[in-house]
């Protein structure tokens, strides 16, 4: 079967498979999960926070540091909104309690083997199975603050991202091209985890195979993909009766 995936469709979906993976791990209880703030980790943080039933004052409209919004819309020099009162913080389960309005930066000297750190990503390249992370903080932002721990302790690192940041660029190259001395604007750091697209999202939930047979599109489809899903559908189609209408992050 074939099915169109919104942006903010892809989001939940990915979603509802990064939320359903972290429940399974011994962090969940035992350990400590972050889940770095952004527009597809909302959906995220939102559907493992049901899950542990502590939703209550969650608000994925918030849910961002740097955020990409048309010119329309301004920003600060390091890609933030100009108004972050309402922003509340990472999403920081210890042992199975959510830990309201901490930062990574406030438990990242805790962190350790068997903990799981979820961050997004700006671009990704599928075949190379390699990220990138726009960075506008002089000092890295929270990824770099991410790799200290996953390269020094081993905490593992979760990278969900929408095929429509796609690029088949080398990003270790164009990386070197934006953080060369000189360069102006945003930098970008180069990461590798486990990536979780659409693709393995569907895979993860419902053992089927999907791929990209085409893009694009009008009247909210801007940055679709259209997917051709082979396997027994009949679960995802349910699914997807749902998330087909999911508006853009702003509105919905």
């Amino acid at each position: 079967m074939q099915y169109i995936i919104t942006p903010a469709a892809g989001k939940r979906l990915i979603g509802k498979a990064v939320a359903d993976k972290l429940s399974k791990y011994d962090a969940a209880i035992t350990g400590t999960i972050v889940i770095i703030a952004g527009t597809t980790n909302a959906y995220i943080a939102e559907e493992l926070l049901e899950k542990l039933n502590q939703s209550e004052g969650f608000d994925k409209k918030r849910f961002f540091r740097g955020i990409s919004v048309p010119p329309k819309i301004k920003t600060t020099i390091t890609g933030r909104l100009t108004d972050e009162s309402k922003f509340i913080g990472d999403v920081v389960i210890q042992k199975g309690k959510w830990l309201k309005g901490k930062t990574i930066f406030d438990i990242l000297d805790e962190l350790d083997e068997g903990d799981i750190i979820v961050k997004g990503a700006n671009c990704v390249n599928v075949k190379d199975n390699k990220a990138g992370v726009i960075i506008g903080h002089p000092k890295g932002g929270t990824v770099l603050a991410a790799l200290q721990v996953v390269t020094g302790k081993r905490v593992k690192l979760i990278i969900p991202v929408g095929l429509e940041k796609r690029t088949n660029e080398d990003i270790d190259y164009i990386s070197q091209i934006l953080n060369k001395q000189g360069s102006k604007g945003y930098r970008l750091m180069p990461v590798t985890g486990e990536i979780i697209t659409e693709i393995e999202a569907i895979k993860y939930l419902w053992g089927l195979d999907a791929k990209i047979f085409a893009a694009g599109g009008v009247c909210g489809a801007e940055g679709g993909i259209w997917l051709n899903i082979e396997g027994d559908d009949t679960n995802f189609k349910e699914y997807y009766s749902i998330i087909a209408n999911e508006e853009s992050f702003f509105n919905d």
